[in-house]
């Protein structure tokens, strides 16, 4: 028994001793994956499109207004802060969308390629249903990155045209000929256009459990019965990709491309991005589905009621809900604990117009430079935190002058705004960062609002159809901005006499769209990207405003140094190096 047992000890360790010799010189095969091990292995191929979900850069907030006209950061290594300062390169490039939706692409094509094959489910009916709707999930997700990566890197090249990347169909491999040359902008929408529409014939417009058989959609009636249909449809999946989300995503790419940044190279019109915006809009009742609670879907008595997977009705898609104070953390004036990073700057706080509706530059306004804030936008004082205004917990009064007792004060420390305003939108109040009783509470970020949607339609409506022309539509673009001032107290005890004036014009309309666009969507990373598709001017100087004894100063904070060629981001040096069939945007290196 005794040499047994010596036998088996020297077996095993020889054993190891070549094993771990044959390790050193090439890995093990069982620890590499295949791509076709995806086949057997459904959790496996899931894990690909899932992949594409981790990679939505929507997933959090990127405040990027700091390199526009709107906000400031007091945080000295901010990039957004030095992209809008003269750093902005191609190889430092903080809008940078090449490396992950490409990589989500790869992931996505991957799956594609083989979820035909994949056994999604035990009864082949139902395996066919899950094929069907995980194929229009990553054709949504491909169309999705496909969109950020021609709103990032899309551009002039020397010759005048406007390019877009190039497009990958098929899972590159390393045989692939990664020299590709990048694709017309014209062919990249039309490629998106593709994905989308193939998303719509496979995807349900919502994730909704069904009571009956007769309930089936007629693509699946006769096949399935209605629990097998609720198995892969049901609201279980609620957060995924829709149909619904994949029409708004559309009319987000189609606005892009409808503008005057893209519209030389592009084939889609105004009309074509009202329609697909008011697509949207009529499927949510059109303006009468407007949200009251719209323009503070983040606030408790919305985020805290949302049921596993529910929506408000101005959320299309978010994402999962979950408790934190990190951005409370961030944002918080320094008497509340925070770090104050985000400064609205005094170009925003000037662009809310008077409660009468009237922009306070209107001689009908009847603005007060010595009371400033007085009788203004309601979401003026609900989106910042202006002097004297109260936040957090214990509604604390916020002290941004000049000679202010507190670092609350304008330029105090580190931490303290440098504008004279601190960021509220977005953040709960309800969240205590004192180290004695810190509490975390409910957040999710907003993918797709339907305010984004509503304003979307009343830009392209306004360029193809005039401020009152309704298309096919039941709605206008007047009808749009009244209906959104209208639920933020503007105008409304005196029948909104500005919109009146403005909507017989449609130049002034443009600008009134634009004007209620920024402020309605202020710090969610729409005004950076804006300012470019409309090829407005990018380098207005940030400003703030010092208060002194009552005595209110527009101050000078900080200049924007870009040059004309950057309406256009750059494609990334490294991958120009790389790959000679790459054209580099026109005045980037």
């Amino acid at each position: 028994m005794r040499m047994m047992k010596k036998l088996l000890t020297l077996a095993i360790a020889s054993s190891l001793l070549f094993s771990s010799c044959e390790d050193m010189f090439e890995p093990a095969l069982e620890n590499n994956l295949e791509i076709e091990t995806a086949n057997s292995r459904p959790l496996y191929a899931q894990g690909l499109l899932l992949n594409g979900y981790n990679r939505i850069p929507s997933n959090s907030y990127s405040f990027d207004d700091v390199a526009t006209d709107n906000a400031v950061s007091n945080d000295k290594n901010n990039t957004f802060l030095k992209t809008a300062t003269g750093q902005w390169t191609s190889i430092n490039n903080p809008f940078d969308q090449w490396r992950n939706s490409y990589s989500a692409i790869q992931y996505l094509n991957n799956f594609l390629s083989l979820t035909d094959q994949v056994e999604w489910a035990m009864e082949p009916k139902v395996s066919a249903l899950f094929n069907d709707r995980m194929k229009g999930e990553a054709y949504g997700l491909r169309a999705l990155f496909m969109f950020h990566l021609l709103q990032a890197h899309a551009g002039k090249s020397g010759t005048g045209e406007i390019l877009g990347v190039p497009i990958h169909l098929t899972p590159e491999t390393v045989n692939s000929d990664f020299n590709q040359p990048r694709a017309s902008f014209e062919a990249c929408m039309q490629q998106f256009y593709d994905d989308i529409n193939k998303a719509e014939d496979l995807l349900p417009m919502d994730y909704e459990n069904i009571a009956s058989d007769s309930q089936v959609p007629v693509k699946y009636a006769g096949t399935v019965n209605a629990n097998d249909y609720n198995r892969v449809f049901g609201s279980t999946f609620k957060l995924r990709m829709t149909k619904r989300i994949a029409q708004a995503i559309r009319a987000r790419a189609a606005l892009l491309a409808a503008s005057p940044a893209y519209s030389e190279g592009s084939k889609t019109t105004w009309e074509q991005a009202a329609i697909y915006a008011g697509q949207v809009i009529q499927a949510k009742g059109g303006v009468s589905g407007i949200d009251p609670k719209g323009f503070t879907w983040y606030n408790k008595e919305v985020v805290d009621g949302l049921t596993s997977g529910s929506n408000p009705a101005e959320i299309l898609w978010r994402t999962d809900k979950g408790n934190s104070n990190s951005m409370e953390q961030d944002h918080f004036p320094p008497t509340l604990f925070g770090r104050g990073r985000l400064n609205p700057t005094q170009n925003l706080v000037d662009a809310f117009p008077m409660e009468n509706g009237y922009p306070i530059a209107d001689a009908n306004s009847a603005y007060n430079k010595a009371n400033p804030y007085d009788k203004r936008d309601p979401r003026l004082k609900t989106y910042i935190i202006v002097n004297g205004a109260t936040a957090g917990v214990s509604n604390s009064a916020i002290n941004t002058t000049a000679n202010s007792p507190t670092n609350d004060g304008l330029n105090k420390v580190e931490t303290s705004t440098r504008t004279g305003y601190y960021l509220k939108k977005l953040l709960r109040q309800d969240v205590n960062l004192n180290p004695s009783s810190s509490t975390q509470q409910m957040h999710f970020n907003a993918r797709i609002r339907m305010t984004e949607m509503y304003l979307a339609y009343a830009e392209a409506a306004n360029e193809a159809w005039g401020p009152t022309g309704m298309g096919t539509f039941t709605f206008s673009a007047y009808d749009i901005i009244k209906a959104i001032r209208r639920r933020a107290g503007v105008g409304t005890n005196n029948g909104d006499p500005y919109l009146e004036q403005v909507k017989n014009n449609k130049d002034q309309m443009r600008q009134l769209i634009r004007n209620e666009r920024r402020l309605e969507l202020c710090f969610e990373g729409f005004r950076f990207w804006d300012l470019r598709r409309w090829k407005m001017d990018i380098n207005v100087a940030a400003k703030g405003m010092s208060i002194n004894n009552n005595s209110y100063t527009e101050i000078p904070v900080e200049n924007r140094l870009y040059e004309n060629y950057m309406n256009y981001g750059p494609i990334p040096y490294s991958e120009v190096l790389k790959y000679s069939n790459l054209v580099q945007n026109i005045g980037w290196n």
